[in-house]
């Protein structure tokens, strides 16, 4: 479906992405990374938005370098920072969007119906979008990048703004299209990807550092990953420690951290989550 090869870009002198190269065929692919990664930089030359310095990608065949109207077409694209038409109702910007996405052969008020069904906006469709909260415009965004269910959906950073039971329902609402789309979701909080995702990539410091199953990301961590309490006197002894979790108990606290040795000689070895699994990873390219 997307082949990405020895793709770089620079900006100045600095280079962001570093001779990326991998495939992905097809469900719910998770792209996770610290802040400054690059995921925002290689999202947008996914969503043909941005053009690479050297390097190409393909979808279905098609250079987003040099067929990058044919290949629009095929994608639906939440940015990081997506700007709406205050002035609109939500009814309106989907009316819109449904103009610039006819190519799909869609019935419109159809899809329009779903969509915002699908992303709890029916009760606000006909109020205007100045009024509304981050976390309804976000998901009015996520909306316009589901419509028409498009070969490919990528969503930068999309649980920014959605509580809780918003975020839920957007993961299951993923987790439905991805059975028959592609869809790539980029962000730094783990529980995002946690249980959806088919495929997760890893990104740090412009280079992929893993590909492969939630399983094998979580594996990363084995034996590195310790349990133990500490007494409210001893907290000092957790500088310098790479840690995963600090729980209050009534005589201290209960920790985990990721360690290759144990920290101290009362510490048990653990089984990793998904999380500790990435954090080893990424610690490991810090040294």
């Amino acid at each position: 479906m997307i082949e990405v090869s020895h793709l770089t870009k620079q900006f100045k002198k600095e280079k962001i992405l570093h001779n990326l190269t991998l495939s992905i065929e097809g469900g719910m692919v998770g792209l996770i990374g610290p802040n400054g990664a690059g995921k925002t930089t290689f999202m947008r030359m996914l969503a043909a938005v941005s053009k690479p310095s050297s390097g190409e990608i393909y979808l279905k065949g098609y250079s987003l370098n040099r067929e990058a109207s044919s290949v629009r077409k095929e994608i639906g694209y939440l940015p990081q920072h997506f700007k709406l038409y205050p002035q609109l109702t939500a009814s309106q910007f989907l009316d819109y969007v449904g103009k610039l996405k006819r190519d799909h052969h869609y019935d419109h008020e159809r899809e329009k119906k779903r969509l915002l069904h699908a992303l709890n906006l029916e009760k606000r469709q006909n109020q205007k979008i100045k009024t509304f909260s981050n976390g309804m415009q976000q998901r009015l965004g996520i909306a316009q990048a589901l419509y028409g269910e498009p070969a490919v959906m990528i969503f930068d950073e999309p649980s920014a703004g959605l509580d809780p039971e918003e975020r839920l329902r957007f993961r299951n609402l993923l987790a439905d299209v991805s059975s028959r789309k592609t869809v790539i979701l980029s962000t730094h909080i783990v529980e995002d990807i946690e249980g959806s995702c088919d495929t997760l990539i890893v990104l740090n410091k412009g280079r992929i550092l893993f590909q492969g199953t939630p399983d094998e990301l979580q594996r990363k961590g084995n034996g590195l990953v310790w349990e133990f309490d500490l007494f409210d006197n001893n907290w000092d002894q957790l500088n310098g420690l790479q840690m995963t979790l600090t729980k209050r108990k009534a005589t201290g606290l209960r920790c985990r951290a990721i360690s290759p040795v144990a920290p101290f000689e009362f510490a048990e070895a653990v089984d990793p989550t998904l999380e500790e699994g990435y954090m080893a990873l990424i610690g490991r390219d810090g040294l």
